[in-house]
C-alpha cells in the first residue's frame, strides 16, 4: 500500500551567510513513509547571479554532494546517488530533487546550496523524516468477567505508534483501559491498546493509529450486543491497509475492502 508523503511546511529558513541576509524558502521538515518517494525543494526569494545550484547531504562531520545544476553543464547527480536522486526541477532560481524509495538510511539533513557570484554560496536545509506504520488490527472478543467485549487495536511503527480506542456513540464508555508496548528487534514498536466495552445493543468502537503528523488510520467496527452473537462471531481479526477502512460484523461477517465486499 501506498501512503501519501506529508510535507510539513512549519517555517521558511532565513539563513545568515557572510553577513548578507538571503531568504531561501524551502520545506524544515518533510515526513515520508519508508517505501514512498520523498521531495525537497528550495526557493532563492532574492534575485542573484547564480553560478550553479548544488545539493548535499549533510552527515553531520561532513557534507556529501548529490549533485547539482549550471546553465553551462545542465544537471548531474553523482554515481553514488543515480538510482536513489533525481531533478524534478533544474533551475538557479528554484531546485527540486525527489529521493526515490526512501529507507531509514535516506533519513538526515539535506542542503540546497546556490552558488553565486560575488557574494558565495547561499544555503538552505531541509529534513527527511522517514516513518513507518503497519496495521492496524482491530480485535474484539467476549468477557464473562468482567461482562462486556474486550476491545484491543495494535499496530507498529517506527517512532512507536499513537493507538487510541474510541466509543462514538453517546453514552458509552470504554472502561480498563491498558496501552502497552514492545520493541521489535527491528527498531520498530508495537503498541496495543485494550479497553473493556459495556454495551446491551449493536455499537460501534473504533481505532486511531498515527506517527508523527502523518494522517492517522482509522477503524470502525461494528460489535453486536450479546443477544446478536453468532457461532462464528466471537472474534474479529482484520488488518487495515487504508487510510481510512469501514468494518462491519453482523451474523455473517463482511468486510469492506478497496477491491469489493468480501466474506470472511
Amino acid at each position: 500500500m501506498r501512503h501519501a508523503v506529508i510535507i510539513s511546511w512549519f517555517l521558511v529558513d532565513t539563513v545568515l551567510q557572510t553577513g548578507l541576509a538571503a531568504l531561501i524558502q524551502t520545506q524544515q521538515t518533510v515526513l515520508a513513509a519508508v517505501g514512498e518517494d520523498a521531495p525537497l525543494s528550495c526557493l532563492l526569494l532574492q534575485t542573484k547571479d547564480v553560478q550553479q545550484v548544488t545539493w548535499q547531504k549533510d552527515f553531520g562531520n561532513k557534507e556529501r554532494n548529490i549533485g547539482s545544476y549550471s546553465e553551462y553543464f545542465g544537471q548531474t547527480v553523482n554515481s553514488d546517488f543515480e538510482d536513489k536522486v533525481q531533478f524534478t526541477e533544474a533551475g538557479l532560481q528554484k531546485t527540486s530533487i525527489v529521493i526515490r524509495n526512501v529507507t531509514e538510511q535516506d533519513e538526515g539533513c539535506y542542503l540546497c546550496l546556490f552558488n553565486t557570484f560575488p557574494d558565495g554560496a547561499l544555503t538552505g536545509r531541509t529534513c527527511l523524516k522517514v516513518y513507518e506504520l503497519h496495521g492496524a488490527v482491530l480485535d474484539v472478543s467476549r468477557s464473562s468477567s468482567p461482562a462486556g467485549s474486550v476491545v484491543s487495536c495494535s499496530a507498529t511503527g517506527r517512532p512507536a505508534p499513537t493507538v487510541t480506542l474510541t466509543a462514538p456513540q453517546q453514552n458509552l464508555s470504554l472502561s480498563l483501559y491498558n496501552t502497552t508496548r514492545v520493541s521489535n528487534s527491528n527498531g520498530t514498536v508495537t503498541v496495543t491498546t485494550t479497553a473493556l466495552l459495556s454495551a446491551s445493543s449493536s455499537t460501534q468502537v473504533g481505532c486511531s493509529v498515527s506517527v508523527l503528523s502523518a494522517a492517522p488510520r482509522e477503524l470502525l467496527l461494528t460489535v453486536p450486543g450479546p443477544s446478536q452473537r453468532s457461532d462464528h462471531g466471537e472474534q474479529l481479526f482484520q488488518r487495515c491497509q487504508n487510510d481510512k477502512v469501514k468494518i462491519t460484523l453482523p451474523s455473517l461477517m463482511k468486510v469492506f475492502s478497496p477491491v469489493g465486499l468480501l466474506d470472511i
